[in-house]
């Protein structure tokens, strides 16, 4: 059988592939804040050129996972309480918009898919598999992204993606934040972009009120 050619996966490019495996690290703090990521080391673990890896670690600093060090290398990059307040404002703007574009678009197997995600995260905090509950959380918020078919939007959310999901993974009473879940998922079945957008609104200032004692 032929191999796959240099950057590309079963699963997709590479580089992609890394940078989904480097993100997760990230989220559950296997790599914290301050720690300086080697190319040469990634690659060597991946058994890859250092071609998708050095992407990969692009597409991170991009998504601001990653901040240059010493000498252009990379660092898992920390937030200010100011980064915080900047993240909270504008993924409240974008996320209302997201939310009241899915009430209005979203379809029966659209709103399966989100109670899906709602129970699997619940099930996964019933079993005490944290990191399955936080990945189950963040899917939420992504597949309310691609409900909302506004390809502008979507373009506006994915370089702050990995910082919100990251936020969120340091909220404290995940029960709380299922049910916060099921109830935005009812505003957005409700049909009512203004019920909604309200309940994004209540949903995102919640968190952002918490800080610093959620993150």
């Amino acid at each position: 059988m032929a191999q796959p050619a240099e950057g590309t996966h079963r699963d997709g490019p590479l580089r992609e592939t890394i940078r989904d495996a480097l993100r997760t690290r990230i989220f559950e703090g296997v790599y914290p804040p301050g720690m300086r990521l080697v190319e040469r080391d990634i690659a060597a673990e991946f058994a890859v050129s250092r071609l998708p890896v050095r992407e990969a670690l692009r597409m991170l600093a991009q998504e601001g996972l990653l901040a240059k060090g010493a000498s252009r290398s990379s660092v898992v990059a920390g937030l200010s309480d100011q980064d915080v307040d900047d993240l909270f404002a504008v993924r409240a703007s974008l996320e209302v918009l997201a939310c009241r574009l899915a009430a209005e678009r979203a379809t029966p197997d659209d709103l399966a898919r989100l109670g899906e995600l709602v129970d699997r995260a619940a099930d996964a905090l019933a079993r005490g598999s944290v990191n399955e509950a936080h990945r189950a959380n963040s899917a939420f918020h992504d597949e309310v992204t691609r409900i909302a078919g506004n390809r502008f939007l979507r373009t506006a959310l994915e370089p702050l993606q990995g910082r919100m999901h990251w936020l969120f993974r340091h909220v404290n009473d995940l029960a709380e934040l299922v049910q916060e879940h099921r109830d935005l998922l009812a505003a957005i079945a409700s049909g009512d972009p203004a019920r909604a957008g309200a309940q994004s609104e209540h949903h995102v200032g919640k968190y952002h009120r918490q800080y610093p004692d959620t993150v």
